[in-house]
Parts: C-alpha cells; sequence; structure tokens
C-alpha cells in the first residue's frame, strides 16, 4: 500500500490505528495523530495537530458509516461503473433526507 501512495504521490490521514505503520521519516505517506501516555501528556501544539487530522479524517468517517448502513451494497454484484452510479444516487437520497 505505502510503495503505491508513494509511487503515485499521495498520502492518507489514518488514525491511531496506523501509528508506526509508516517508518520513513523523511518522506510520511500515512499521518497519524500523537498519542499520549499515562507519563506523558500532549502538548498543546500536539492536541491542535490532532484536532486537525480528526477534522480532515471526519467526513471520510461518516461516509463509511453510512456505507455500512446501505446493506444491499453487501450484496451488490456489477461492474465498477454501475456501482459508482448507484453510490451517487445513494448518496443524493440520502442529503434529501438529512436536509428536509
Amino acid at each position: 500500500m505505502l510503495a503505491h501512495l508513494r509511487a503515485a504521490g499521495l498520502g492518507e490521514l489514518a488514525d491511531l490505528g496506523f501509528r508506526g505503520l509508516d517508518s520513513d521519516v523523511r518522506d510520511l505517506v500515512v499521518v497519524t495523530g500523537f498519542h499520549a501516555s499515562r507519563t506523558r501528556k500532549l502538548t498543546p501544539g500536539q492536541k491542535g495537530a490532532n484536532r486537525v487530522l480528526a477534522i480532515g479524517r471526519a467526513p471520510v468517517e461518516h461516509g463509511f458509516a453510512h456505507l455500512k448502513n446501505w446493506r444491499t451494497l453487501t450484496k451488490l454484484r456489477t461492474d465498477a461503473a454501475r456501482a459508482t452510479r448507484l453510490l451517487r444516487a445513494l448518496l443524493v437520497l440520502t442529503s434529501l433526507e438529512v436536509n428536509r
């Protein structure tokens, strides 16, 4: 995964579960937050960085949560182009329902 991201010139924001995945400190592809422990509290700067990461990850997390609620997708047997159209239609219907 890391090699593909580097080759494409992309990166990802990840939660603390992915800490240590990317060991190349000069060229980070996977950006995770800071972890506090009992003996080491986070500095205000680290808390701010975690907040910025959380803001960037929130829309993606919400999208995954919506996908999990659409159980019809677990039985979807079609090509990727049709699946993309179906997902777009579901997103439109969901946003219409939420904005009511």
